[in-house]
């Protein structure tokens, strides 16, 4: 999707003759968005794609959701979800709109089956668990904390490994569905408008992305299931040959992986807003990864998060490791949601706390909308009541007395007042060192 790559045995031009050891011509499949005027693929199966039977409706995945009526921040513990289903089925929608939904799945049974989503493009977060997506592209191996963006359309199966010891937690994932119909990209303001390569002060680059690779093709007749969302329903469809038969394709649409912790974060002198931690985007949707990094590094720098309000955009924050001081009560599998028309930021008595701080190590991923999002009974059923009055005490209550950190800073602005070489001298001798205070929460 970012650029033009290929994989396999392709002909030399569109549109020609190609033809199978047999002699019979493999069928051509030009795979596009947008009426043709977007990126597309071109793809050479063994088997004509059109090649489909049997035919039937299984399930509505239309989503309910509750409480429209109702605006407070809220905090959902998805740890405690049971396992069910697979990497399909066990999907649990806790907020979505009509733009993107949000779900949470933890499989506990192997697709026996290829899914194809005609709806919208996916975003997986895999936060626990390794193993194979094979898509009708190539074979995406990923592990813990790889994002797999999955454009619509696309034929897979995800097999996931066994766990390699007892206590290793199972499968588990966040996922991010455009269902608008828009696809999930790079921030245009990342890519060249003239050739779409990454720029450099891109937080990531092509070097970063790892594409489908083989095996890619599946000669195998039979009877093969594949399962398509579309119209909000699931349908079952019979293909009499594998359905991942492609030998060659080539094209500027496809399914790939990005690590997270390939993500580059831009830091500054003061704390930098939620747009650098940026990571894709959709129509009225953006997705951020906030990553371990550096904090701001002016000697009076307050290192959390501002109280802010973003009056167009509601976020979810689903919290993946680390040190999260800003919040009470997060744990590793929360999501947090607050939306616009309430001010938000760090619980009292944590700018004054971590004054000093140096590093963060936490690591969470956000989700961004345009248009107000709602929760599910499943969100509900998880939803953790005591959150919204966790900000309810005063600050005076709740804050700490000034840190030894913080009477350096008052030091270091009353130096700078009298001389400014003073004030130089001032802020490299107190510059905070690495402590307790180095894994800060930098949480929105």
């Amino acid at each position: 999707m970012p650029y033009y790559t290929k994989l396999g045995t392709i002909p030399s031009k569109r549109h020609i003759q190609f033809r199978r050891p047999d002699g019979r011509l493999y069928a051509e499949e030009v795979f596009g968005t947008e009426g043709f005027s977007g990126p597309t693929s071109t793809l050479y199966h063994i088997h004509p794609p059109t090649q489909v039977i049997g035919w039937k409706s299984l399930y509505s995945t239309k989503v309910q959701y509750l409480e429209r009526e109702v605006m407070r921040m809220r905090h959902v513990k998805s740890m405690p979800m049971p396992t069910q289903g697979d990497a399909v089925t066990g999907r649990e929608v806790l907020f979505g709109n009509n733009d993107v939904e949000i779900s949470v799945c933890a499989p506990a049974e192997t697709m026996k089956y290829h899914f194809k989503n005609a709806m919208a493009d996916e975003c997986f977060f895999i936060h626990f668990g390794s193993g194979t997506v094979f898509t009708m592209f190539g074979a995406l191996k990923f592990g813990p904390k790889d994002y797999i963006v999955i454009p619509k359309g696309t034929i897979y199966q995800f097999v996931f490994d066994k766990p390699k010891s007892k206590g290793e937690p199972g499968p588990r994932f966040l996922l991010m569905e455009s269902v608008n119909g828009s696809h999930i990209l790079p921030p245009p303001r990342y890519l060249s408008k003239k050739t779409a390569q990454f720029l450099e002060h891109a937080p990531y680059c092509e070097r970063d992305l790892r594409l489908p690779q083989m095996p890619m093709t599946f000669d195998k007749k039979g009877s093969f299931e594949v399962r398509i969302k579309s119209r909000d329903q699931v349908h079952s469809y019979q293909y009499s040959h594998h359905p991942l038969d492609v030998v060659g394709w080539d094209g500027c649409y496809y399914p790939y992986c990005f690590h997270i912790d390939d993500f580059s974060p831009i830091v500054g002198k003061h704390h930098m807003p939620p747009p650098t931690h940026q990571t894709f985007e959709a129509h009225n949707f953006v997705i951020c990864s906030f990553c371990p990094r550096p904090l701001d590094f002016h000697p009076q720098a307050i290192v959390v998060p501002y109280n802010h309000s973003n009056l167009d955009s509601d976020e979810v924050l689903y919290y993946v490791e680390g040190n999260y001081k800003a919040r009470k009560g997060i744990e590793v599998g929360s999501l947090s949601l607050h939306p616009q028309g309430i001010a938000h930021g760090p619980h009292p008595g944590t700018p004054e706390a971590t004054i000093g701080a140096t590093h963060t190590n936490e690591l969470a991923v956000m989700c961004d909308t345009f248009a107000p999002l709602y929760p599910t009974k499943a969100a509900l059923d998880f939803d953790d009541l005591e959150y919204p009055r966790s900000w309810e005490k005063g600050w005076d209550a709740e804050e700490p007395a000034p840190s030894a950190a913080a009477k350096k800073g008052k030091t270091t602005a009353r130096a700078s007042k009298s001389s400014k070489a003073s004030a130089k001298t001032t802020a490299m001798t107190s510059a905070p060192k690495k402590s307790a205070k180095s894994n800060a929460a930098n949480t929105w």
